[in-house]
């Protein structure tokens, strides 16, 4: 009876160890994503990424309605980073993190503030997909909210 007890404690603490590693490397994942974001390096960005990542956007509008935009993925994304001026600091503030896992799938649901140029301008929701391949997790789907009130800050 004593074995089984430790045998069961054994799986049910080395699983919960796995899925909290797991957790760590997928918000490494987003984290470095965001590094990349900040520092203007699309090479950062595309090395947490698949090679074709569909990137959209739901808001309300001013009208209380509900607006969707496939944003036209990560290549139009990269560009922008790629091309941005000098003098524009984009900075997403990432405040939360909500990470679930089932084998080589990941949904990290992760708030965030984004800030122009030191000025508050929007917050939401940024909804990352991820999948493990090659021992490593690569974001292939992210899918963001974007509102100006009902923010952490408020």
């Amino acid at each position: 009876m004593k074995n089984s007890i430790f045998l069961i404690a054994f799986l049910v603490t080395t699983f919960s160890f796995s899925q909290t590693s797991q957790s760590d490397e997928v918000k490494a994942t987003v984290e470095r994503f965001f590094e990349g974001f900040h520092k203007g390096d699309t090479s950062m960005m595309k090395s947490v990424m698949m090679p074709k990542v569909t990137m959209q956007t739901a808001f309300i509008n001013k009208k209380g309605e509900g607006v969707f935009v496939d944003d036209g993925g990560s290549d139009k994304l990269l560009n922008a980073i790629a091309n941005r001026p000098d003098d524009q600091k984009w900075d997403e503030r990432l405040t939360k993190f909500n990470i679930q896992i089932d084998a080589n799938l990941a949904v990290a649901w992760v708030d965030y503030e984004f800030w122009f140029n030191d000025k508050f301008s929007h917050c939401g929701v940024n909804s990352f997909h991820l999948v493990k391949t090659e021992g490593k997790w690569k974001i292939i789907y992210l899918i963001d909210s974007r509102r100006k009130s009902n923010c952490q800050k408020d």
